[in-house]
């Protein structure tokens, strides 16, 4: 079993998750059932991934639920830019949100680890 807290892309996703949370606050109050809850599931439908995957035992299980969660990823990011064009976001919550490609460059990197596991040395 592998151990989630030991990965960065883990870290990044809970920090995502976070502010998401934090950022959808001053959402108004209509979206609440609408970009909010789509928002906060997409944020923590990542770092749940991750944290389910981990404790597969098969790389073929955790490998598909690191996809599960950059596709999660992906989806916050298209919510973001629709928020940010909805004047729901500003600037400052914007820069903040950048983090969010930090971690699809890390959890792409793992990804590909996984899928292409280096061959050890003998």
């Amino acid at each position: 079993m592998r151990d989630h807290r030991t990965l960065r892309a883990f870290d990044l996703a809970d920090e995502i998750a976070l502010m998401t949370y934090k950022v959808t606050k001053q959402f108004p109050r209509e979206e609440i059932y609408g970009l909010v809850s789509q928002m906060r599931r997409a944020a923590v439908s990542v770092p749940s991934n991750i944290v389910e995957g981990c404790t597969r035992e098969s790389r073929v299980e955790y490998l598909r639920f690191l996809e599960i969660a950059f596709g999660s990823l992906r989806e916050l990011n298209y919510q973001a830019s629709l928020a940010t064009r909805l004047n729901y976001l500003g600037s400052p919550e914007v820069e903040v949100y950048s983090e969010k490609i930090e971690a699809e460059k890390v959890l792409s990197a793992l990804i590909r680890a996984v899928r292409h596991p280096e061959p050890l040395n003998p």
